[in-house]
């Protein structure tokens, strides 16, 4: 699929890997709606991408994704602004480090393995599914795709560290869903794709101390530094022109393999 004048909703893109693949999208020609909580960095991020790349290319729209009624009130306000989308980029997430027995011999709270599991797995189900009906009903383009979308899962998705059980469940699940869901869109001409970044440096990481972040990147075999996000969104938009990348997910870590702790 063309990137250029194309429709695209991206979760989480207010800060992070999902800003940067916002910015890569609308570098490309895309017309992009940026989904998140957090509405004044949404419309922040939404202009300066309208800036730089001219008016009307971004739009910023008030999400929360584990609630229907929040996603389609952005799916509208986007249709609204740029047309259908043909192009979502799930990005959005949280994290969490619980053991399950604390270190006082209490378990851990349900209450956290719920929140993360329900934005992480079930937030991104949930708009996928919602952006999936729509998007089924455009006509097709050439070769008869309709649309494209990518997952964000995470290393942590197959070498969790401690304290990591929710984190890497939800991400985990994502994974899993990847392949079934990629054949079940393939009848409606929707690709499905799953990057698992590995350390980025992103603004969270990037609040840790100087030393930790070294020590970090002098983790990771090559190159010996912490991945840009640009990097991310590099891949995620060759992702959406590839069109025979489909049901498969990319582990994009510079060979890392995360210890247990």
């Amino acid at each position: 699929m063309k990137i250029e004048g194309q429709a695209a909703l991206v979760t989480g893109g207010a800060s992070g890997l999902g800003e940067a693949t916002a910015r890569e999208l609308a570098r490309l020609g895309a017309k992009v709606a940026i989904l998140d909580l957090n509405a004044a960095l949404a419309e922040k991020v939404a202009a300066e991408i309208g800036a730089e790349f001219g008016n009307g290319r971004a739009v910023a729209c008030t999400c929360n994704i584990t609630d229907t009624d929040s996603v389609n009130a952005a799916l509208d306000k986007a249709a609204a602004a740029h047309g259908p989308a043909r192009i979502l980029m799930n990005v959005a997430g949280i994290g969490s480090a619980k053991r399950i027995v604390g270190k006082d011999g209490s378990p851990a709270p349900l209450e956290d393995f719920v929140r993360v599991v329900s934005v992480n797995l079930i937030g991104a189900y949930n708009i996928s599914r919602l952006y999936a009906a729509q998007c089924a009903k455009l006509d097709p383009l050439e070769g008869g795709e309709r649309g494209v979308m990518l997952f964000t899962a995470s290393v942590a998705a197959f070498d969790g560290q401690v304290g990591q059980q929710a984190y890497s469940a939800s991400k985990g699940g994502l994974v899993g869903m990847t392949l079934p869901m990629a054949r079940d869109l393939a009848q409606h001409g929707i690709r499905v794709c799953t990057i698992a970044p590995g350390l980025f440096a992103t603004p969270l990481l990037k609040e840790l101390p100087e030393p930790v972040q070294q020590s970090l990147a002098a983790s990771i075999p090559f190159p010996p530094r912490l991945g840009h996000p640009s990097e991310f969104g590099e891949l995620a938009c060759h992702i959406v022109t590839n069109g025979h990348l489909n049901g498969e997910v990319i582990r994009l870590d510079g060979a890392l393999r995360m210890a247990p702790r």
